[in-house]
């Protein structure tokens, strides 16, 4: 049997934090179904949301993290305690390790759910 050609690698038309801001208008996403949708990595994903959100400071849309919450004590990581993108590795209050992934969107100012 013939060795099948390797695969070929994806055109993209738009820059991955473009298509990310694509992506996060359209409605909520964790860094899961991120890296799914844009095919990267998922460690990459907070790095590309840190920047996205620096870059929407000047225009009227913003970043907008729903926090990871502990599934064993109902924990929630809110961002005054947690300024970062990425899921918490334990729970403060009960040291669990089982935490939901935080959820991305971004709104325009002044737009609430």
């Amino acid at each position: 049997m013939a060795p099948s050609p390797p695969p070929r690698p994806q055109i993209r038309e738009a820059t991955v934090r473009q298509s990310l801001r694509e992506v996060l208008r359209a409605g909520e996403a964790t860094a899961r179904d991120l890296s799914r949708e844009l095919h990267i990595p998922e460690r990459d994903v907070a790095q590309h949301i840190e920047h996205l959100a620096r870059s929407l400071r000047r225009s009227a849309e913003r970043v907008v993290i729903e926090p990871s919450v502990c599934l064993a004590c109902d924990f929630t990581f809110r961002q005054r305690e947690r300024h970062r993108y990425t899921r918490p590795g334990r729970c403060p209050a009960c040291h669990g390790r089982r935490i939901s992934l935080p959820t991305f969107r971004i709104e325009r100012s002044g737009e609430r759910e």
